[in-house]
């Protein structure tokens, strides 16, 4: 378990220690002691150190496991290099990446992972990963997609940690994709501007164009599919602005630079949410699809670690058991993945897709 001592890298290794079939959970992070919190509360769970910039260690960590689950973020620092240690020491790996340009690299590794015989199945967690796994129902309900849109929205209280702010600084900077007749094309981060209802206690948010692997990894799996737009947004508007904001006078155009500003942000979050108010810690998601003018729609809410974290380890329980049948690197709305029964052991954790009502 890379990035288990986090938020919801914790989540994941608590369901994976409490499964009948798992005889260790190993918890790979550099602060051994947040990771050795985590391993006390969970039978079965062990901390190794590991400084995941140190390739041939981490190649050395991961050999021999049966599946390696990834919570370590930022996704643009850590993914393609997570993803290739697992692939050079031949096991199957599987991350919750939520950034679009890793998870365009990751993808550039099908044919690496094909030669040793490696599933790499990246972005299996709340968005992406429920909103693919819930495009794919929409596709095989429909029998294919011309165009699928797809939505989240998160309040600022239901996200910890240092490499969610980083995520979110990058998701709002810059030009990020969409897919337009099966290719990818840049728009502006923020534009695009649209209120989108989402299960309670959340409502209508306000959402935009921000930077999401859905677009990149959706097209290349699912045939026929001509369009595909993904909009997200923060709960506490002003934070939201905020966020958009500092992208446009390029604070956050490198990774030093969301650095220096999430150093800044840090502190200040709480004081800030404070002032916004009460807003309960909730996630959501929405994917609307279109076949032939017909149109249906899934979406689900719950609290990010959990929409996240469960994800992840189920994943990783398929991995080990052999229940994907596909190797080479993919993303899980692919073929070869078992979507009715990821859905069912997500059930089991209450995380579920629903049409809006």
């Amino acid at each position: 378990m890379l990035g288990g001592a986090g938020d919801m890298g914790s989540r994941a290794a608590e369901v994976l220690a409490h499964e009948e079939d798992v005889t260790e959970v190993v918890i790979l992070d550099r602060d051994t002691d947040a990771a050795g919190e985590v391993a006390d509360r969970y039978p079965g769970t062990t901390v190794a150190a590991l400084d995941a910039t140190d390739h041939a260690a981490t190649v050395a960590a991961l050999t021999g496991l049966d599946a390696v689950a990834s919570a370590l973020g930022p996704f643009y620092r850590f993914e393609v290099p997570m993803a290739s240690a697992a692939i050079e020491a031949g096991v199957p790996y599987v991350s919750i990446c939520d950034d679009h340009q890793a998870a365009t690299g990751v993808l550039e590794l099908d044919d690496a992972a094909r030669r040793r015989e490696v599933a790499v199945l990246t972005g299996l967690g709340w968005t992406p990963g429920l909103t693919n796994l819930a495009a794919r129902r929409l596709h095989d309900e429909l029998g294919g997609l011309d165009a699928v849109r797809i939505f989240w929205a998160g309040a600022a209280a239901d996200a910890t940690g240092h490499a969610v702010l980083l995520h979110t600084l990058y998701a709002f900077d810059g030009y990020v994709p969409v897919s337009r007749e099966g290719m990818v094309q840049l728009v502006p981060a923020g534009s695009g501007r649209e209120p989108v209802d989402f299960p309670d206690p959340l409502g209508t948010v306000e959402t935009s164009y921000l930077g999401h692997p859905e677009p990149v990894t959706l097209p290349r799996h699912l045939d026929g599919l001509r369009r595909v737009d993904l909009k997200g947004g923060l709960a506490e508007r002003p934070l939201d602005r905020l966020a958009a904001g500092v992208s446009r006078v390029g604070l956050t155009r490198t990774h030093a630079r969301r650095e220096r500003l999430a150093a800044v942000l840090e502190p200040l979050l709480p004081a800030i949410e404070s002032l916004l108010g009460p807003t309960r810690a909730a996630s959501a998601w929405r994917v609307d699809g279109v076949r032939d003018g017909e149109a249906r729609s899934l979406w689900g809410q719950g609290r990010m670690r959990d929409l996240t974290g469960v994800p992840l380890a189920c994943g990783a329980l398929l991995l080990a058991r052999g229940e994907i049948s596909r190797v080479g690197a993919f993303a899980p709305e692919a073929d070869g993945v078992p979507h009715q029964r990821l859905w069912n052991l997500l059930a089991h954790h209450d995380i579920t897709a629903a049409p809006p009502h």
